[in-house]
């Protein structure tokens, strides 16, 4: 007797002993889950990286280094962890085949750098939020499909008591326990997915608004060197 009531207290028991559709809704979650924190470290790791090849691009920038001499390296050897430096490439780009052209007006060059900044800067965000969609789609989905797993056993506990000849705690507690593991499930996959959501969603705006300040910097510093060209 003893040994049936740690069988029932144990959580592969409760699982086990669940019905088919309280399975598939663990199932589901734990699926859910592994696949959120698969994504939490790869999203930890891009973030890390773009953070540090921000940096590292920034103090070669700003290090006095010649224009072209920084494209040539950064076309030589491309980070594809830095976002600033694909924007960086984008906008010397465009102002070196602008200036090329006969003719050009000044501020005809500088809409098209702005331009070709701000395209790539888009892609840089669309990177950026890549699986945050998914994580917040994980934290606010899962604790009710849980609850939807719970309210499924502890029907299916109240349909047995029916049937049973003596109603009694022992007879219902067993199946509510094992219906409300699936609340739990929900709870575990949920919490890390939206604490990981809020994180990663402040990270990525304050790199977005670094590749912003950095963008308008640039188009600065380009804006006076194509007008002193031109005098």
């Amino acid at each position: 007797m003893e040994a049936n009531v740690v069988d029932h207290s144990s959580m592969w028991s409760l699982v086990s002993n669940a019905s088919i559709v309280v399975q598939l809704v663990m199932l589901t979650l734990l699926a859910a889950s592994v696949t959120s924190w698969v994504m939490i470290f790869q999203r930890s790791t891009m973030l890390r990286a773009g953070r540090r090849a921000l940096e590292s691009f920034e103090e070669r920038f700003w290090s006095g280094i010649d224009l072209s001499k920084l494209y040539r390296q950064a076309g030589s050897n491309p980070d594809p962890d830095s976002g600033v430096e694909q924007i960086f490439r984008a906008g010397f780009k465009e102002f070196s085949r602008l200036r090329q052209q006969p003719g050009v007006d000044p501020e005809a060059v500088m809409e098209g750098v702005a331009r070709a900044m701000r395209v790539a800067i888009s892609r840089e965000e669309e990177k950026l939020e890549q699986s945050l969609p998914f994580l917040a789609t994980v934290g606010s989905v899962s604790p009710y499909i849980g609850l939807f797993g719970t309210v499924w056993g502890i029907m299916n506990s109240f349909r047995g008591l029916a049937t049973a000849q003596q109603a009694t705690l022992a007879t219902v507690a067993p199946g509510i326990a094992e219906a409300l593991v699936a609340t739990a499930i929900g709870l575990f996959a949920a919490i890390p997915a939206v604490i990981a959501y809020n994180r990663f969603a402040a990270r990525s705006e304050t790199l977005i608004g670094r590749y912003y300040t950095f963008a308008d910097e640039f188009q600065a510093i380009l804006h006076r060197k194509v007008h002193t060209s031109e005098e």
